[in-house]
C-alpha cells in the first residue's frame, strides 16, 4: 500500500486562500497578508523538556531544520506570580530585550540557509524593537541585515541596530514611507518585515504555548498584551487556538488588546467607533505608533473569534502603572505598562475582578526607554 504524504502546514493568504509557493513570499498575489495554517496536533510528549528556550517546540516549527537553529536562549521567560489573581509574563527579559525575538528566532532560522544560497540578504522596517531583534539574529547567521528607519529616530533601540552589524538606511517620511522604501525592489534584497512575514508572526505562538505549559496546562481567565502593529496579538491567538484544536485546553482565555488612547485603530474598530490618529504621537508608549496597521482586519477578525475584549488607556494611567512597575522590581518599556495600565482600569470598572486570574505580558526592557525620572520622583509618586 502506498503512504500518502501528508502537508504539516500551508501558508495561505487571508483573503483568497491561494497557497504561497515559497517560504520567503510575505504578501500573496493579490496583495494580502499570509496566513501560516497548521495541520497537525500540538503532543505534550514533544516537548523538549530539557530544552529551556523557544526551541523546547521545535517539533511544532516544522518548516525549520533543527540544524539550522539561530537561537540566543530565547523564549521559555519566567511567570511571576503579582498578586492573589495577577500574573507577570517577563518578555522583556529576551536576550535582545523585547518579545520579537521568539518571531525573530524562528523567522531567521528559516531562511538564512536558502537566502545565502541565492546570495540574498534581508530588509526590514523598524524604528525600535523589531529592527533590533532581526538585526541580532541576522548577526550569528552570518546574513547581512539592512533595516530602514525613520529620518528622525534615535536612542537606545536605534543604537542597538547598529552595535549588531546592521546596516541602517534612514528615511524622511511616515513610518508607512519605511516600509515602502524597505519593500522596494532591488537586487538580492529580500523583505522580511516583522509586520507582513507570516513566519516571524508564527513565531509568537510559542508565547501561547509557554503559558499552557507554565500553568500546567489550566490556563488564566484573561491575557492582557500591549497591541500596536498586531504581531503578538496574532501570534499568541493563533497558538491558543492550536492547543484548543489539539484538544489540550477547553478554549482560548479571553485576550485583551490594549491600546493608548493616540494609537487605538484597534479599540475604536473593535468597539464600533471612530477613529482618527493624531498628527503627531506624543505618547510616552513610543513602541506602539501603527495608527493604521496592514494587519487590522485579520486583528478584529481573530480577536472576535476568541470572544476576546479591547482597552484603551490615558496617558496618566501608563504613567501611574509604569512607576506602580517600576517600584515593584519590574522595570519595562512604558509601551508595555499599557497592559498593566488596562488590567487596572479593568478592575476599577468592574469589567473583571479580583477572582478573574489574569496574566499581563510585559513586553520590552525599561533600559530601552527614553524617559527621564523626575528630579523628586518619591515626592512625585
Amino acid at each position: 500500500m502506498v503512504g500518502v504524504l501528508v502537508m504539516e502546514y500551508e501558508i495561505k493568504c487571508s483573503k483568497c486562500s491561494r497557497t504561497s509557493p515559497s517560504i520567503l513570499d510575505f504578501r500573496c498575489s493579490c496583495g494580502s497578508p499570509l496566513e501560516m495554517h497548521l495541520h497537525f496536533n500540538f503532543e505534550k510528549r514533544k516537548i523538549r523538556k530539557r530544552n529551556y528556550s523557544l526551541w523546547r517546540y521545535v517539533s511544532f516549527f516544522p518548516y525549520v531544520n533543527e540544524k539550522d537553529i539561530v537561537s540566543l536562549g530565547e523564549g521559555w521567560t519566567p511567570l511571576i506570580k503579582f498578586s492573589d489573581s495577577a500574573y507577570f509574563k517577563l518578555d522583556h527579559l529576551n536576550p535582545t530585550g523585547s518579545f520579537k525575538d521568539r518571531g525573530s528566532t524562528v523567522l531567521i532560522s528559516a531562511l538564512h540557509k536558502p537566502l545565502k544560497k541565492v546570495g540574498g540578504y534581508i530588509s526590514e522596517d523598524s524604528s525600535g524593537n523589531a529592527g533590533a531583534s532581526i538585526a541580532a539574529y541576522a548577526a550569528p547567521a552570518e546574513l547581512k541585515a539592512k533595516i530602514y528607519v525613520p529620518e528622525g529616530v534615535s536612542g537606545q533601540k536605534f543604537n542597538q541596530i547598529l552595535f549588531y552589524g546592521a546596516e541602517v538606511v534612514k528615511v524622511s517620511g511616515s513610518r508607512g514611507e519605511v516600509a515602502e522604501d524597505a519593500q522596494k525592489l532591488e537586487k538580492r534584497k529580500f523583505y522580511v518585515g516583522h509586520i507582513l512575514h507570516p513566519l516571524f508572526r508564527d513565531g509568537i505562538r510559542s508565547l501561547a504555548y509557554e503559558l499552557a505549559e507554565q500553568f500546567c496546562w489550566k490556563l488564566p481567565h484573561r491575557i492582557y498584551l500591549p497591541v500596536s502593529a498586531g504581531t503578538l496579538l496574532l501570534g499568541v491567538i493563533n497558538g491558543f487556538k492550536h492547543l484548543e484544536k489539539s484538544g489540550l485546553i477547553d478554549a482560548s482565555p479571553k485576550i485583551v488588546a490594549c491600546q493608548t488612547r493616540q494609537v487605538s485603530p484597534l479599540y475604536h474598530r473593535f468597539k464600533g467607533l471612530s477613529y482618527t490618529p493624531p498628527n503627531r504621537i506624543t505618547s510616552i508608549a513610543d513602541a506602539l505608533v501603527s495608527v493604521n496597521p496592514p494587519l487590522l482586519d485579520l486583528m478584529i477578525k481573530n480577536l472576535k473569534e476568541v470572544n476576546g475584549d479591547a482597552v484603551m488607556v490615558e496617558e496618566d494611567e501608563i504613567s501611574s502603572a509604569f512607576i506602580k512597575l517600576a517600584r515593584k522590581g519590574f522595570f519595562v518599556e512604558p509601551s508595555s505598562a499599557v497592559a498593566y495600565a488596562a488590567y487596572e482600569k479593568q478592575l476599577k470598572t468592574k469589567e473583571t475582578s479580583m477572582g478573574d486570574k489574569a496574566v499581563i505580558v510585559l513586553t520590552g526592557n525599561g533600559l530601552k526607554s527614553k524617559l527621564q525620572p523626575p528630579l523628586r520622583i518619591n515626592a512625585a509618586f
